[in-house]
C-alpha cells in the first residue's frame, strides 16, 4: 500500500471534515426537522379536534362543484352521508327545504362568480333544526380559483334565544311607551337626570309646574321645581341619592301656581343611568295631618269630658287612652294604667276590684271579650255587677284594628224603668178601677184607650171597642141610650174641640134610664184627648135638696137679721127711758137721795151703759154678718186712737194688777177709715186680754206700720187658747150652741174681726195654750 503524502493527508484530512460537519449538519437538520414536523402534526391534530369541536360545520366547494365536509353536515341534514358535489346538496332529495335549496345554489353561484359572502338560514326537510350558512370565496390555500367556503352554524337555540329576546324587547318597548306615557300623565311633576346630575327628561306637570312653555325648554333652561333650603340643592339631593345607592326624601318648599306649597320630594338612583325623580304635593296632606291631631286632641278631651267609662286600645291590645269616669267606675289605679298594660291585664284589674260579672270560668270569659277586636261589627251587651250596678258596654272594633270601649252606668236609668213599669202597672189598675168612666181619644178621633166602667156605662161589646172606633161611630151606637139622642152631637163636639183645637170643655149628659152624668173633654199633652164621665145622679139629687135648704136658711137668716134688728132698736127705747130717769135721779130731780139711794142708781147708770154697748155689739156683729155694716172713710190718728183705748182700759187692769204697757212707733202714722169702729175692735181686744189674764200678767199694745198699712198688735202672757177654741170662737154656729147650753159665746174677737176686714184690712190671732196670745190688726192707708 503506497503511503499518503502530506498534502493527501491534509486534504484527506479537510474532506473527511467537511463530510463529518456535513453529517452533522444533516443529522442536527433532520433532527429539527422531524421535531418541526412532530410539532406540526400535534398542531394539525389539535387544529382538527378544534375544528371538530367548532359550533360551526365548514364546507368547502370547489370551482368544480365538488364539496368537501365533515360528517356533522350529513348528521345536521338527515343524509347517511356527505354530498360528493353541490348539484347533491342543492338537489329535491339533498335533504334541504326546495325553497332553502335553491336559495343556496343561488347565493353559492353568486359568491363564486362575484366573490360576494352571504349569509342565508336553510331548513332540513321536515326537520326542527335550523341551519345558519355563511358564505365566503375560499383562499387559494384552501381552493382554486373559484371555490366556495361556507360555514354552517347550528342556530336552533340561537335562533329561539333570539325569538325570545326579540319578544322579550317587544314587551319592554311596550311597557317603555306605558312607562312614558304614565310619567307624562302622571299629576305630579316626574323628571330624570344625566349621571351629571343635568335634567334630562321631564313630564308635563313638571312644566306647567314650573311655568314652562314646553319640555325642551325646561330641560335647555334647567329649571328646578324646588328652591334650595339650608344649601342642599336639587342637584346636590340627587347626588346623595346616588352616592347612598337608596332612594332619598326630602320636604321642601315649591311655589305652584303662585302658591306656596309643601312639596315631598324624592330622589332614585338608576345606576350608571343617573338618577330620577318625583314630587308629591304635601300641603293639603300636612294641613290634613294637622286637623287630624287637632281633631284627635279634641276627641280626647270630649271623651275626657264624658261620664261615661272610655277606653280605647291600640292594635297591640295595650290601653292608649282612658278617661277619668273609667278609673272611678272601675276602682282603678292611674298609676297601673300608665305602662300600657294589655286587655287581658286591665280585666284582670276589673276583675281584682270586683267591677266584672261574675262567672265560673272567667279566663273563658275574657278570651270571648279578646274576640272583640276582630268583630267586624260594633257589639253591646250588659253587665250586672256584684253591687248591683248596671253597666251598658258598648265595643267599637277601630280600623287600625284597635279597641274603643264605652261603659255607661245605667244603674239609675234601669231602676226608673222598674219604677216606670210599677207606676204604669199601678196607673193601669188605677185606671181600670176608678168609680169613673174614662177613655183616651187620639188626634183622629179613634177610641184608643178605655176602662171598665166606660165599657159599662155605655152598654158596648168588646170587641167594638177592640176595634178602636171612631167619635162618630160610637155616638151612633150609643145614641138610642140617651134620653136627648140629639146628645151625641155635644159629645162628639167636645172631643173634636179637645183633640183638634186642644179646648178643654165639660158638659152633661141623661141616659133614658134617669142616670146623668157629666163629663168633660181635656187636651192631653201627646195630642190625645181625655174624656171622663162621672154619674151625678145621686149627687144632682142631693144637691138639689141641699139648694132647696140653703134657701130656707138663707131666708131664715134674713128673718134672724131682720129680728136682731129690730130687737136692738125695741130694746133701746125701754133701756133709754130706764137710763134717762136714773140720770134724773141721780141729778137730784126726784129729791135728795140717801147714799144707798145713790149705789143704787150708779149700779142702775153702769147696767144700762154697758147693756146698751152689747146691745150694740151684738147689733154691729150681726150687721158684719149680714154685709150691712156701714163705715166712715176719715183720716184717723192710730196713736192717739190706741192711746185712749189704753186708757180706758188701764182702770180694769190696776184692779186686777195686770202691767198694761203701750209702745207706739212713729210709723203708725193715720189711715182712712172709721174711728168709732176701730176703737171699738181695740177695745175689744184690750178687754179680752185684761178679762182673761190673771194677777201679776202683762199686756202689750204695739203699733208701727209701713209705707202701704199699719199694724196694731195686742199680745199677753196669759193662759192662751187652743186651736179648737180658736175655731170657735169665729164660728156663729158653735156661738149660737155654747149659748144656748148656758156657755159664755163672746163677741169681742169675732167683732173685732169684722170691723178689720170691713176697712179692708186682716186680722190674725196667734196663741197657744200656757204661752199667751197675740191679735194683730192690719190696716191699709188708703
Amino acid at each position: 500500500m503506497t503511503p499518503l503524502t502530506p498534502l493527501a493527508a491534509v486534504v484527506l484530512g479537510i474532506v473527511l471534515a467537511l463530510w463529518l460537519a456535513v453529517a452533522v449538519w444533516a443529522i442536527m437538520n433532520g433532527t429539527r426537522m422531524r421535531r418541526e414536523g412532530t410539532q406540526a402534526q400535534g398542531q394539525f391534530d389539535r387544529l382538527s379536534v378544534l375544528l371538530g369541536s367548532a359550533p360551526a360545520a365548514p364546507v368547502i366547494i370547489h370551482a368544480d362543484g365538488h364539496v368537501e365536509a365533515s360528517d356533522r353536515l350529513a348528521k345536521w341534514l338527515g343524509r347517511d352521508r356527505v354530498p360528493a358535489f353541490l348539484s347533491e346538496l342543492i338537489a329535491e332529495d339533498g335533504g334541504l327545504e326546495p325553497e332553502d335549496a335553491a336559495a343556496l345554489g343561488r347565493e353559492i353561484g353568486a359568491a363564486q362568480r362575484a366573490g360576494k359572502s352571504f349569509a342565508l338560514p336553510i331548513r332540513g326537510v321536515g326537520s326542527a333544526r335550523l341551519l345558519l350558512v355563511r358564505g365566503a370565496p375560499a383562499g387559494p390555500m384552501l381552493a382554486s380559483n373559484g371555490g366556495v367556503v361556507l360555514w354552517i352554524f347550528d342556530a336552533t337555540d340561537s335562533q329561539a334565544e333570539i325569538e325570545t329576546l326579540k319578544s322579550t324587547v317587544e314587551q319592554l318597548r311596550e311597557a317603555l311607551q306605558a312607562v312614558a306615557g304614565l310619567v307624562e300623565a302622571a299629576p305630579f311633576p316626574m323628571w330624570h337626570r344625566t349621571p351629571d346630575m343635568r335634567l334630562s327628561l321631564v313630564n308635563t306637570a313638571y312644566v306647567h309646574a314650573v311655568d314652562g312653555n314646553s319640555a325642551r325648554e325646561v330641560i335647555e333652561s334647567g329649571i328646578e321645581l324646588v328652591e334650595t333650603v339650608g344649601g342642599i340643592t336639587p342637584q346636590s339631593a340627587a347626588a346623595e341619592a346616588m352616592a347612598e345607592d337608596a332612594p332619598v326624601a326630602r320636604l321642601v318648599p315649591a311655589t305652584i301656581d303662585g302658591e306656596r306649597r309643601t312639596m315631598r320630594v324624592v330622589d332614585v338612583p338608576l345606576g350608571a343611568a343617573g338618577v330620577a325623580g318625583f314630587a308629591m304635593d304635601q300641603h293639603e296632606l300636612e294641613q290634613a295631618r294637622v286637623e287630624h291631631r287637632r281633631l284627635e286632641a279634641a276627641q280626647r278631651d270630649l271623651l275626657d269630658r264624658l261620664s261615661a267609662g272610655v277606653a280605647r286600645f291600640g292594635p297591640d291590645r295595650a290601653l292608649r287612652f282612658w278617661n277619668q269616669p273609667f278609673i272611678s267606675l272601675f276602682g282603678l289605679h292611674q298609676d297601673r294604667l300608665t305602662d300600657g298594660p294589655l286587655f287581658e291585664r286591665v280585666l284582670d284589674q276589673m276583675r281584682d276590684a270586683r267591677r266584672v260579672p261574675e262567672h265560673r270560668d272567667f279566663p273563658a270569659w275574657r278570651s270571648e271579650r279578646r274576640e272583640w277586636f276582630l268583630s267586624p261589627d260594633p257589639l253591646e251587651e250588659n253587665w250586672l255587677l256584684a253591687d248591683g250596678t248596671h253597666l251598658r258596654v258598648y265595643a267599637q272594633p277601630l280600623p287600625d284594628g284597635g279597641l274603643l270601649l264605652i261603659f255607661e252606668d245605667r244603674t239609675e236609668q234601669v231602676q226608673l224603668s222598674s219604677a216606670r213599669d210599677t207606676l204604669l202597672r199601678v196607673r193601669t189598675a188605677t185606671f181600670d178601677n176608678l168609680f169613673e168612666s174614662i177613655g183616651v181619644f187620639s188626634s183622629d178621633g179613634r177610641l184608643s184607650l178605655w176602662n171598665s166602667r166606660f165599657q159599662t156605662t155605655w152598654g158596648l161589646p168588646e170587641e167594638m171597642l177592640a176595634a178602636h172606633p171612631r167619635i162618630d161611630d160610637l155616638m151612633q151606637a150609643v145614641q138610642s141610650r140617651l134620653a136627648k139622642p140629639q146628645q151625641v152631637n155635644l159629645v162628639r163636639e167636645l172631643v173634636r174641640a179637645a183633640t183638634l183645637e186642644r179646648k178643654q170643655r165639660v158638659g152633661h149628659v141623661g141616659f133614658a134610664d134617669g142616670h146623668i152624668f157629666e163629663f168633660a173633654a181635656i187636651p192631653l199633652p201627646d195630642g190625645n184627648a181625655l174624656f171622663t164621665m162621672l154619674d151625678v145622679t145621686d149627687s144632682r139629687r142631693v144637691e138639689q135638696i141641699l139648694r132647696d135648704r140653703n134657701e130656707a136658711l138663707e131666708q131664715a137668716d134674713k128673718v134672724k137679721t131682720a129680728f136682731v134688728a129690730n130687737m136692738s132698736y125695741e130694746l133701746r127705747t125701754p133701756l133709754t127711758t130706764i137710763s134717762g130717769f136714773a140720770e134724773m135721779m141721780n141729778a137730784g130731780y126726784a129729791g135728795d137721795l140717801s147714799d144707798t139711794a145713790k149705789d143704787y142708781v150708779d149700779g142702775i147708770l153702769q147696767s144700762t151703759s154697758r147693756l146698751s154697748m152689747m146691745i150694740d155689739n151684738v147689733l154691729d156683729l150681726t150687721q158684719g154678718e149680714a154685709g150691712t155694716l156701714s163705715i166712715e172713710h176719715a183720716p184717723v190718728d192710730l196713736t192717739a186712737l190706741a192711746r185712749q183705748s189704753a186708757a180706758r182700759i188701764e182702770q180694769a187692769a190696776d184692779a186686777k194688777g195686770i202691767d198694761l204697757a203701750v209702745a207706739l212707733q212713729d210709723s203708725l202714722g193715720t189711715v182712712q177709715g172709721d174711728a168709732r169702729r176701730i176703737g171699738q175692735a181695740l177695745d175689744h181686744l184690750l178687754e179680752n186680754a185684761v178679762r182673761y189674764c190673771g194677777k201679776g200678767a202683762r199686756v202689750l199694745l204695739h203699733g208701727d206700720g209701713g209705707p202701704d198699712k199699719a199694724r196694731l198688735v195686742v199680745s199677753d202672757n196669759g193662759p192662751g187658747i187652743g186651736a179648737k177654741e180658736q175655731a170657735a170662737i169665729f164660728d156663729p154656729a158653735t156661738r149660737a150652741e155654747q149659748a144656748r147650753q148656758g156657755g159664755k159665746a163672746g163677741i169681742g174677737l169675732p167683732l173685732a174681726r169684722q170691723l178689720t176686714e170691713a176697712h179692708g184690712g186682716a186680722f190674725q190671732l196667734v196663741s197657744e195654750p200656757r204661752q199667751g196670745t197675740m191679735a194683730v190688726i192690719e190696716l191699709p192707708r188708703g
